[in-house]
């Protein structure tokens, strides 16, 4: 095991060195509870910050206490490759045209939160849509880590933790290797 007592590693560890910006985005779909906390958790991570909302009154609300986070109604063509983009509420009516659009974009990643016990709604919504199977697919779901999260703090936490695991190509957990 290496252990890290100098450079820049260590400095990052210790907070007297800022988390490097590497050009990362993460967006979150929808206004929720559950979008607030992983933006501001993403921000301190270093990832630059988006919220896509369709509803001018969610989004206008959102914008007002944003605290830097770019707001915008349509996902567009915010997305590159070095951006991860996660739908936080799959009940909402838009839900299909935002993995959609998300989707048709060059992200890294597209995920939806949701249960794994629930059959997931976005497999309907894509295939009404004409959205192909291989692109449906490319949807994850469940997201982050299993770490039993309950509350809309802890949803998040597990949701960015398991999007850095899979950026950095680790599984997540307690396994060192």
């Amino acid at each position: 095991m290496t252990h890290f007592h100098d450079g820049v590693a260590c400095d990052l560890a210790h907070g007297t060195a800022p988390a490097p910006s590497d050009g990362r985005t993460l967006v979150a779909v929808f206004a929720t509870p559950v979008a607030e906390y992983l933006l501001r958790y993403a921000a301190d991570a270093g990832y630059r910050t988006v919220l896509v909302e369709p509803e001018d009154d969610l989004a206008a609300k959102a914008a007002g206490g944003a605290n830097g986070v770019e707001v915008h109604s349509g996902i567009g063509s915010i997305p590159d490759v070095k951006t991860d983009v996660v739908v936080t509420d799959h009940h909402r009516d838009e839900l299909g045209v935002m993995l959609r659009d998300a989707l048709g974009t060059p992200a890294r990643w597209v995920g939806i939160m949701g249960s794994p016990h629930h059959e997931p709604p976005h497999v309907q919504a894509l295939a009404l849509l004409g959205v192909p199977p291989d692109d449906v697919a490319r949807v994850h779901r469940p997201i982050g880590l299993n770490i039993g999260s309950r509350t809309p703090s802890e949803i998040a936490i597990s949701t960015l933790a398991g999007l850095i695991a899979d950026r950095n190509g680790r599984p997540g957990g307690f396994h060192f290797g």
